[in-house]
């Protein structure tokens, strides 16, 4: 899964190991973070890997992909986490911010999937590919025109790359995660007066940790959803609507 060193993409990790799933683990750097959630689940006598890659680069994508069919072996699942977000007022994006954003959170995950889904077809295989959006492809957040437009592109990169590759045996589905406790909210989380303000437009009445994204995920990856495919769902404790 890619940029599972830290936040949602750690604990969506967690959750799959903790169903017993081996896990690659990527990132655009490796940090010690990274290779000790790796150690922990090879102690727990799972299979574990970290690898490097800008996933909005194709020859190191390529060279990812090399070296885990490689060094690991064939994989059925990819989760397409990897993603950045700035806070900039529409009139004040430059070209570099745009593209920097929009290559990660949409090419990135176009890219890492047309990889993956070309191995597992040659190999004859069957596959999932979860994306990861944000609640944003729904909601209106200042300073995000250009992050919000890249993760609703998502749900039409779900749906088109789910008419193509299901029928070769690989379905696509989409979580878009609403405010989930990380270290990309923590400027919200230690602000009260900030943290009570968005709480309170949250039916549930709290912050979502990462591991509630990964139990979708899990979901989404697994037999149980094998009739579920270019599908979105947001998971977002009822923050949209209320």
């Amino acid at each position: 899964m890619t940029g599972a060193s830290r936040g949602i993409g750690r604990g969506i990790a967690e959750v799959f190991a903790d169903e017993g799933a081996d896990v690659v683990i990527n990132d655009i750097k490796i940090t010690t973070e990274a290779n000790q959630l790796a150690d922990e689940f090879r102690s727990r006598e799972l299979r574990a890997m970290t690898v490097e890659a800008d996933v909005s680069n194709r020859q190191q994508v390529e060279a990812m992909y090399e070296k885990i069919w490689n060094e690991f072996g064939p994989l059925d699942i990819l989760v397409n986490n990897a993603g950045i977000e700035t806070i900039t007022p529409f009139l004040e994006i430059t070209d570099e911010e745009w593209t920097r954003v929009t290559d990660v959170d949409l090419r990135g995950s176009w890219l890492c999937s047309q990889v993956f889904c070309r191995r597992v077809i040659a190999a004859g295989r069957i596959g999932s590919i979860v994306n990861i959006g944000s609640v944003q492809a729904a909601k209106i957040l200042p300073g995000r025109t250009h992050y919000a437009p890249a993760k609703l592109g998502l749900e039409a990169l779900t749906r088109n790359m789910s008419a193509e590759m299901t029928p070769r045996g690989i379905r696509v589905n989409c979580v878009h995660p609403g405010f989930i406790a990380t270290d990309m909210t923590a400027w919200i989380l230690e602000d009260p007066e900030i943290l009570s303000g968005v709480v309170a437009q949250i039916s549930v009445g709290r912050p979502g940790e990462p591991r509630d994204i990964g139990k979708v995920a899990a979901f989404f990856a697994s037999d149980e959803a094998a009739y579920v495919t270019g599908q979105s769902l947001h998971v977002e404790g009822g923050w949209i609507f209320k």
